[in-house]
Parts: C-alpha cells; structure tokens; sequence
C-alpha cells in the first residue's frame, strides 16, 4: 500500500553553512564574548535577536563571525549570513533580495520564491518553523533592513551588526544590544605587539601603546598600521608615531570634522595610503569604482587596463598592507570605509575620462563574461553585435558549462550592480546588452528579481535611445520573466509588443522566435484559439526560412492545441510527423515531448497499451539526458495512462515523484496538478477520503496562482471525491465553482465538462 506524502515524509530541505571564515588572530574581547554566551542562553528562551552596534571599524563584523562560529554547533539545521552593505557608497541591499538568497539556501527555487515582500516574509518564518538557525545580519542600517528577516521564533537567532543604535528592534521587537566599546590601552597595545610578533620584538611598549592612541584603538586601524610598521622593520617605531602625527594635523586642516575616531580612522587610510607604490596607489584608487562589494583578479585586470600576473601582484601587496581583504582563492574586496575612501581618492586623483575609460573596461570585462556565459548554456546564435573589448582586456574564458555557472553564481550579485552603474554612467549600450546576454541564464535559473530589474531598466533605455531591435529583444526577454512569474497576461502584452516590432522590422527570426514564446504563453493560459494562430506563423515562417528546426517544433505545438481542442486524430498525425523530424534532427527533448503527445492521443482514443508504450520511451529520454522538468511533465501523462490502464497504485507513486520534482523545480502551478492527479488515483483505489485531501489542497494553491482552467479541474475532482464521502453541500459548492469556471473558456472540453457538471446540480 502507498501511503500519501504528509508534511513530515518531506525532507527539511538543504543546510546551509553561510558564515565567512572565522576571523586569524582575533584577540581580546574576552568580557564581550562572555556577554554575548549570557544573551544567547537568555535569546534562546524568547527567540529575540542580539545587535552588536559600535563606530566604524570598531571590529563589529569580526566579533559577530568570530562568535558565530563558536555557537555554530547550536544550530545544527544550519547559519545565514548576509552582509546588507548598509553603509557602503552604493544602495544596500534590500530586505526583498535577501529573502530571496535565503529561500533559494533553505531549498526554494526561483520559481517558487514570492514576488512580493510579505510573501517572502512568510515563506521565510514558515521554512524556520521547528528548526534551529542562525541567521547573521551584518551592516544593517536600519531597523527595516531587518524586520522582515526575523524568523519568528524560539529555537533560531539573530546576530545583527550595526552603527546604529536600532532602537527600534529593542523597544517592539524585543532585542537585546551589546555595545562594542574601542580597545582598551592595554587590549590595543597587545594587538600590534601580537601582529608585529617576530618582526619588531624590539619596540618599546609605551611607544605601541602611543600608535595605539593615534589610531584611536580601533581594530581595523590598529591592524593597518602595525603591517605598515611590519614592512619597515628597520625604522624605528617613534619616526612612524612621527609620521601619523603629521598626517593626522594635515587631516586636521583639511576637515572640520569633530568625529575623533573617524579623523583617526582616515588618517590612518591616508598614511598608508601614501606609503603606496605609483602603481599600487593607483590601483587601490581605481578598484574603488568597481561596481561589485567583491571582485576577481580578472575585473581589477580589466579596471587597471593591466595584465593579470601584473594585476595579482598589487593586489597581494594590498592584502598584505591590510587595504584590501581576500576571503577565498580569486575574491577579494574592501571593508565599506576602506571602499569609500579608495572612492574619494579615485574623485580627487584622476581626471573624469580616465575614471569613466576604467569603469567601462571592466563593464565591458562583465557583458563579454555574460557572453560566454551564454555560449555554454546553449542560447543559440547571438542576434545582435556587443561592444568590443580592448585589445589587452582578456575577458572571462570558460572550459565548460559547469565553470560558465559557477562564475556565474559568484558574479550574479554584481553583475545587477553593473547594470545599474551603466545606467548611472550613461552607457546605454552596456545597459542594455548586459540585461539581454544573460536573458536565457535568467530564464533557466528563474532568477526573476534580477531578472526583471535588470530588463526593465533596459527597456527604459532603448526607448530612450529609439533602438528599436533592441527594444524588441528586451520586450521579449521582460515578458518571458513575467509571464513565468505570476503576471501572465502583463509577459503578454510585452511578448506581443516584441512580435509586433519585429514583424514591423523586417526581423522574420527574432519574429519566428517572439511567435512561439508568445504562442506557448497563450497555449498556458489556454487561450488556444490564440496559441494555434500563433504557431502555425511559426509553421509558415519556419517554411520560408527553411528552418527544420522551427517546423518541428511549430508541427508539436500545433498537435499541442488540437489534443486541448480533442482534435485527437488530427493531433495523432501532427505528432507523428513532429517525431519524424525531431528524430531526424537528433533532438532528444523535441523527440520526447512528441512521444508525450503521442501518448496524450492514444490514451484519449482509447488506446491506453499504445500510449503507455510512447509515454515509457519519452521518460526513458527524460531520464537518460537527467533533464528533471522533462520528466516531471511527462510523468503526469504516465500516471494518467496508468490509470486508464487500472493501475492507480503505480499511477499514485508516479504522481507524487512528479509533485516532488515539480516542487524542487519550483513550477506551483504543475506541482499543484501533480497534487490534483494524486487524487485522481486514491480516488481510483477507492479511498476518497484521502482524494479530498489532495483535490482540496491542489485547488487552493491553484486559486492562489489564478490558474483557472486547472483550478476548474481540481474542483470538478474535489466535487466528486466529497460526494463519495457523502459531504453533499461542499461537492455541490465544489461543483458550482467549477461550473462558473469552465464558462469562461469557449473550447469543446470546457462545453463538455460544463454539461456534465450541469447535469449533476441539477440532479
């Protein structure tokens, strides 16, 4: 007996292991630690965050990660981490995309992550519920930075960095806040003398301790200057001490600023600043244009107009002057005050060409990484020319598909953030190139905040620029992420204003392209009427370009639309001849999907042997090539054809690794007719108690995605699970509903189901 999946049969989704590397070296803190074991025990109980809040460079981030790592073992069901950048030069980030990277941790695919923000809120709090997490929020700048990122319960904790005071999360949300103070003398002192270890033993105490006051006692000055006292062992210590001395009265005259520790903390930049070489004071400047919070070798090779041996050397001696950080192999970025001020310097020593040349190398560096990214998911042909590289730029090279992803997925957050400095620059080409190269990546990966931000910020400037093939390859791309993200008929109008302009250029390709995708909308939203139109364009395009491709493809979708028209002969013929010219062509998921047809036409011809034969060699395919959404498609048809076969216990388990695959793929919509089939077959096995369950629970996730034609379905299954199981006025409710439902679609299934329903509330 197969027992139905319940909520405790699914798996608790991935752990996540978020934390950035616990800090080298930490030192002191020894009563703040203490403090924080104290909260965390009293945290536990009440479920409320923990702020540490400080000044800037106080050491904050290293005493939050440096504790985290301590407790991880509490929270075995895994720990979060964000930094929200809320005091960098940039926009921070957003409540909304960090709930977005956290669902996709916890297991959720992009299809599956809300479009609004209290939705993602909730999906949040509901995959937390019973699980020890910890969720880290570094360099929140503002109480709503993090309220809609609080779990929502006991067993997890937050650990919140900020500036800030946030009163706010202590007085209503209950938090309690630990204040970093700066070193003390003594906690300062031992701090260089520690990293000076080995290298100026001979350094008399009180002299450290006078370094010390110059830097204010805050770690992330106290660090810099004693690696600058590390690479001049030979100077002793009192002409260093001299040296600050002097760069801080020079900042003195230069600001009227009363913050004595971010005078200390800038003097400090500065003096080590000006130790730099020519070269490697230039490049510190310039990487504060980046647009990213991180980069690789490759995009500070590309910013400098430099080589990358030449380029990984600078960098390395930056790391070792502690100006920049590097927390894995090729990643590298800046503290936020580190970052601003290489900012400032890059304002006040290069001219306005020079910034814009070096902020456009590496722009460029980004679109040709987004190009070869494209190369190896297998988009096809590029219709469009990009902008050229510089000849000495080397741009990002991949081997295979696998290192076009995994640069990919390090890059993504920048790869907005260029966007976003293209439009802020006035460059409109890259604006919209960018957007448009990674349009088929977006698409497989469902990643449709930035996806759809990207997209409509292109838009914008192609009409702005009267570039009107690229407004149509940008309406084309934003429709498809609306259209796949729960706005239909929004990607509608958008996938159809693409066709229009392409038909208007002359573009008989990109309009063969724009009549599918907008045909495939339309057979989804089952306007088929619309959808067969659209498709036998593409038929007819496809002739005149002598495309086999397209006519195979154009010949299956017809088939498509004629099997929801219960045209099944004519379908069975389409379908056949689609199989000839896909297997012809040696295209194994065109192939698959026609034997999938094939089978639909069997089966409601009353040949359930034949199509189970067609419906076996189509998941066979799905398997062998590992494509999981193939597979999770065709099997609703298998478990169907196992129904009409009198297997509904075989059809039951088919149903349900469909629902699963179709969860992890993040498709609702399938998921929910998958969940929908499933009470199909209890109902087949006689047990139509557990056919409500599933009827029931399919219909509301249904109504809310306002799939109406599968949600007329469901309820029509749910009426008559409910009148087995003798619950007369809900069926006749359920039935009624879906009575009102089919009336709104015009075809011979929908007249049909309407009869029949008819019929029985009349009975």
């Amino acid at each position: 007996m197969v027992n139905p999946p319940t909520a405790r049969d699914e798996p608790p989704g991935p752990v996540p292991r978020q934390l950035p590397a616990d800090v080298r070296g930490f030192v002191n803190r020894i009563d703040d630690l203490a403090r924080l074991d104290q909260l965390v025990d009293d945290s536990a109980a009440s479920g409320a965050a923990i702020v540490v809040v400080g000044t800037a460079g106080v050491g904050k981030t290293s005493l939050a990660v440096h504790w985290a790592h301590r407790i991880r073992d509490r929270f075995p069901d895994g720990q979060l981490y964000v930094n929200l950048r809320g005091y960098d030069p940039g926009p921070p980030i957003t409540p909304h995309e960090v709930l977005e990277r956290f669902l996709h941790a916890l297991g959720t695919p992009g299809a599956a992550v809300p479009a609004d923000l209290e939705s993602r809120g909730a999906l949040f709090r509901s995959l937390l519920s019973g699980r020890r997490v910890l969720v880290v929020l570094d360099n929140a700048a503002t109480v709503g930075q993090v309220r809609p990122l609080l779990p929502g319960n006991s067993e997890c904790l937050v650990l919140v960095t900020s500036r800030s005071s946030l009163t706010g999360l202590v007085a209503r949300d209950g938090a309690h806040r630990l204040s970093l103070r700066v070193l003390t003398e003594t906690e300062a002192t031992e701090l260089i003398q520690r990293i000076t270890s080995g290298y100026r033993d001979q350094d008399d105490t009180a002299d450290v301790a006078e370094l010390a006051g110059l830097c204010a006692r805050l770690p992330l000055a106290l660090r810099i200057a004693a690696e600058r006292a590390i690479n001049r062992p030979w100077l002793p210590l009192r002409d260093l001490i001299s040296e600050l001395r002097e760069e801080s009265a020079l900042w003195d005259e230069l600001t009227a600023d009363d913050d004595d520790e971010s005078d200390a903390i800038r003097t400090v930049f500065a003096w080590s600043y000006r130790a730099l070489t020519a070269e490697a004071s230039r490049m510190f400047r310039l990487l504060g244009l980046h647009p990213g919070a991180g980069f690789s070798l490759g995009a500070a090779a590309a910013l400098a107009g430099r080589s990358p041996a030449g380029t990984r050397r600078i960098l390395d001696n930056l790391v070792g002057a502690h100006l920049l950080e590097q927390p894995q192999a090729d990643q590298y970025e800046f503290h936020d005050l580190l970052r601003m001020y290489a900012s400032d310097q890059a304002r006040a020593d290069e001219d306005a060409d020079t910034t814009l040349a070096a902020a456009r190398r590496v722009l460029l560096w980004y679109l040709h990484g987004a190009l070869g990214l494209r190369d190896q998911v297998g988009s096809g042909t590029l219709p469009w020319i990009p902008a050229a590289l510089e000849p000495d730029v080397i741009p990002p090279r991949f081997s295979d598909r696998a290192s076009a992803l995994a640069w990919y997925r390090q890059e993504r957050e920048t790869l907005v953030r260029a966007v976003r400095t293209a439009d802020d620059l006035e460059q409109s080409d890259l604006t919209w190139q960018l957007p448009v190269a990674l349009y088929p990546v977006y698409a497989e990966h469902n990643h449709f905040d930035d996806w759809i931000e990207t997209s409509t910020t292109a838009l914008r400037v192609v009409r702005r620029l009267g570039n009107r093939v690229a407004e149509a390859e940008v309406l084309e791309s934003l429709g498809k992420a609306h259209t796949q993200h729960f706005d239909r008929q929004y990607g509608i109008r958008l996938q159809s204003a693409a066709l229009r302009l392409r038909h208007e250029l002359g573009d008989t390709r990109g309009e063969l392209n724009s009549a599918n995708a907008l045909g495939l909308a339309r057979l989804r939203a089952r306007d088929l009427l619309a959808a067969r139109e659209l498709f036998d364009r593409v038929a007819t395009l496809a002739e005149t370009l002598e495309e086999p491709y397209w006519l195979a493809v154009a010949t299956n979708n017809v088939a498509n639309v004629d099997l929801e028209l219960e045209s099944f002969d004519r379908a069975q013929q389409a379908l056949t001849a689609a199989l000839t010219r896909f297997r012809r062509l040696g295209d194994r998921g065109g192939e698959g999907d026609a034997l999938r047809g094939l089978s639909r036409a069997n089966r409601e011809l009353d040949q359930p042997a034949q199509a189970d034969e067609y419906i076996r060699a189509a998941v066979t395919i799905a398997r062998t090539d590992e494509n999981a959404a193939r597979e999770a498609f065709w099997l609703l048809e298998a478990g169907r054809v196992q129904i009409d076969l009198g297997q509904p216990a075989e059809a039951l388990e088919t149903f349900q690794r469909s629902a699963a695959l179709q969860r992890q793929l993040g498709d609702r919509a399938r998921e929910a007719e998958a969940l929908d089939a499933t009470g199909v077959a209890y109902r087949a096995m006689g047990r139509p108690e557990e056919s409500v369950q599933f009827c029931r629970r399919a219909a509301a996730m249904l109504r809310e995605l306002d799939e109406n034609w599968l949600l007329a379905l469901a309820l029509d299954h749910l009426g008559a699970a409910l009148a087995d199981v003798g619950e007369r006025p809900e069926a006749d409710a359920s039935r009624r509903e879906a009575l009102t439902l089919f009336g709104r679609f015009p075809d011979p299934r929908a007249q049909r189901y309407r009869a029949r329903l008819s019929a029985l509330l009349t009975a």
